[in-house]
């Protein structure tokens, strides 16, 4: 056990470092191939963001594991690109009937239409961070802040799959969500948690495992998810417009036959009405 532990100790700060490239790749490929972002929760770029932001802060008091250092910027990085793909691919507003409604935030927080105000608040949040860093980093209080600083972090991270799982149960299914991102969670917390608790005292905070444990547990719910429901239904689909319900006209006695004809689309032929005619102002 104690060989099994030291390759995983080993191996995991590698897996861990280069999981935020390995987890949403694919994700991000996806909605740039198919010009939609529909089904993808806008909210998982923006906890991932704040996490990370703050993970960084909080390494200046804690000095933990360099590869959950390296793994929080790469985080960012990738988080940036992801958000502002399923910014430029977002679906058209619908109003589908029978379609879940967002729910209505102050302000409209994180609900934009317009793409500016997300940057705009990222850039705000990181500089408001980044004036308090350099004025307490002098102050006795400056270990106490990075502290508060990694808990929030953390416990917003662990947060991570939650709008997306309630997302598919309001849909009751997980189309737009990449299976490759849900298996690259599961094996990346797996390791994740068996790095945190092999590894030697107090290179990892508690904080790190106890989120780890909650995190890991939200990922085992969005398996079963992908298990129970698959992409769900098919009946709207997610951002498209509805299926074309095509039902003959009902005829009583003749009378559309007599009193009305109806010309095909792109003939140029018009609607005749007895004693009027309506035709086309140019044709197709």
């Amino acid at each position: 056990m104690g060989f099994l532990n030291a390759i995983v100790t080993s191996i995991a700060p590698i897996f861990i470092a280069t999981s935020p490239v390995t987890s949403y790749a694919d994700q991000i490929y996806s909605m740039h191939k198919t010009r939609s972002s529909a089904g993808f929760s806008l909210d998982i770029p923006l906890i991932m963001l704040v996490a990370s932001i703050l993970k960084v802060y909080y390494w200046f008091g804690a000095h933990f594991s360099t590869s959950l250092l390296v793994q929080a910027l790469l985080m960012i990085g990738v988080h940036l690109i992801l958000l502002h793909t399923a910014l430029s691919n977002r679906p058209p507003t619908s109003h589908l009937p029978f379609q879940p409604t967002a729910i209505s935030r102050p302000y409209n927080f994180w609900q934009w239409r317009s793409s500016r105000p997300y940057w705009t608040f990222l850039s705000y949040f990181t500089l408001v961070l980044l004036v308090l860093h350099i004025l307490l980093s002098s102050t006795g209080v400056f270990l106490s802040y990075t502290n508060l600083l990694g808990y929030i972090a953390l416990a917003i991270e662990a947060t991570l799959p939650l709008p997306q799982l309630l997302s598919n149960y309001k849909r009751k299914g997980c189309k737009g969500f990449r299976v490759s991102v849900i298996v690259n969670w599961v094996i990346g917390d797996t390791f994740k948690m068996w790095f945190f608790f092999a590894s030697s005292s107090g290179e990892i905070p508690i904080a790190f495992k106890i989120c780890g444990v909650f995190q890991a547990c939200c990922d085992f719910g969005l398996g079963a998810q992908f298990w129970i429901w698959g992409d769900g239904a098919e009946e709207y689909p997610i951002g498209g417009t509805e299926k074309a319900i095509m039902s003959p006209p009902i005829t009583e006695d003749g009378f559309l036959n007599d009193k009305m004809r109806v010309g095909e689309v792109g003939t140029g032929m018009g609607i005749e009405i007895p004693g009027e005619t309506w035709e086309r102002s140019r044709v197709i």
